[in-house]
C-alpha cells in the first residue's frame, strides 16, 4: 500500500471521533472532518493543515490548488474542498501574534495572491489532538507549544490605542459600544480609528467585531448552550441570523462543525 493509502486508512480508523473546537482569549481552533466550505472570509488570519493528506484551496477569482498547509490573511476570500478528511483550522486574533506567527508554521512556502501555501509544521501534534479522545482537554497546552515554536523573534507591538480597543469586552456582547464612542475614548476621530484599526489589525473594525461576536456564540455552544440561546447571547437577532453569518464566515452551515461535537467538549 502506498504511503498516501496508509495515511487515509489511519484517518478512517478514527473517523468515529467527533469534531471539536477550542477557544481562549486569543486563539480559536477547529479540528475535524470537512467536505466543502464555499467562498468565505474570516476576521482573523488562519492556518490550515491537512492532518492526513492534501486538501484543495481556491482563492476568489483563481483556480483550485492542492496543498498540505496554508496561511490565509484575514479578509481574504477563499474556498476549501477537504473531501471528508480531518483538517486543523487555527486562528490567532489580529494584533496579538497575528499572521506573523502563523506563517512560520509553514515550510517550503509559496505565495499565491497574498495567501501562503507550503508544508505544515506542527501537523503531527495537531493529528495527535484529533486521534486522542481526550484531545480537547490538552488543546491549550498543545497550542502553547505550537506558538512557542512559531513565535517570531521580533514582534511588532500594535498601536496602544488599537490594542485598547481590541481589549474592549463589548465586541462580544449584544450591545457593543458605538464606534464613535470607542474612537473618542482613545482620543481619535471615528474615521481615523477606522483607518488605524485596519492598518494595525489587518481587518476593518466592523469585521473584527463581527468575528468576536461569532467567537462568543461558538464558545457558548461548545460550552453547552443551544444554538438559539448562544445566538441571542452574542447579539444575533435570532438563530437564522447566526446561521447566515456563520455560513458567510466559514463557508458551511453550523451543523457541519457544531452539531456533532465530540462528547466531553465542555470539559476542555
Amino acid at each position: 500500500m502506498t504511503e498516501c493509502g496508509r495515511l487515509y486508512e489511519s484517518a478512517a480508523s478514527v473517523r468515529g471521533l467527533g469534531p471539536f473546537w477550542h477557544l481562549d482569549q486569543t486563539r480559536t481552533l477547529f479540528v475535524g472532518p470537512l467536505q466543502h466550505n464555499g467562498l468565505h472570509q474570516h476576521g482573523a488570519p488562519v492556518y490550515l493543515a491537512g492532518l492526513y493528506g492534501a486538501f484543495e484551496l481556491r482563492l476568489a477569482g483563481m483556480g483550485w490548488r492542492r496543498c498540505r498547509g496554508a496561511v490565509i490573511p484575514a479578509g481574504c476570500q477563499h474556498e476549501l474542498r477537504v473531501h471528508g478528511q480531518p483538517i486543523a483550522v487555527f486562528y490567532v486574533e489580529p494584533g496579538v501574534d497575528g499572521i506573523g506567527s502563523l506563517t512560520t508554521l509553514l515550510g517550503d512556502v509559496r505565495e499565491i495572491d497574498g495567501a501562503l501555501i507550503g508544508r505544515p509544521h506542527g501537523r503531527n501534534l495537531l493529528r495527535e489532538l484529533w486521534e486522542d479522545r481526550r484531545g480537547p482537554q490538552w488543546t491549550g497546552e498543545a497550542l502553547d507549544d505550537l506558538l512557542t515554536f512559531a513565535r517570531p523573534r521580533v514582534r511588532r507591538q500594535p498601536d496602544a490605542r488599537v490594542a485598547r480597543i481590541m481589549a474592549d469586552p463589548g465586541h462580544q456582547t449584544g450591545t457593543p459600544v458605538p464606534a464613535a464612542q470607542l474612537a473618542a475614548s482613545v482620543g481619535l476621530s471615528a474615521s481615523r480609528l477606522q483607518h488605524l484599526f485596519t492598518r494595525e489589525a489587518g481587518v476593518p473594525l466592523r469585521r473584527y467585531r463581527a468575528w468576536r461576536r461569532m467567537r462568543a456564540a461558538i464558545d457558548a455552544i461548545t460550552g453547552g448552550d443551544n444554538f438559539t440561546t448562544a445566538a441571542h447571547g452574542a447579539g444575533f437577532s435570532d438563530q437564522a441570523h447566526f446561521n447566515h453569518d456563520f455560513r458567510r464566515t466559514f463557508g458551511a452551515p453550523p451543523s457541519v462543525s457544531l452539531a456533532r461535537l465530540r462528547p466531553g467538549i465542555g470539559d476542555a
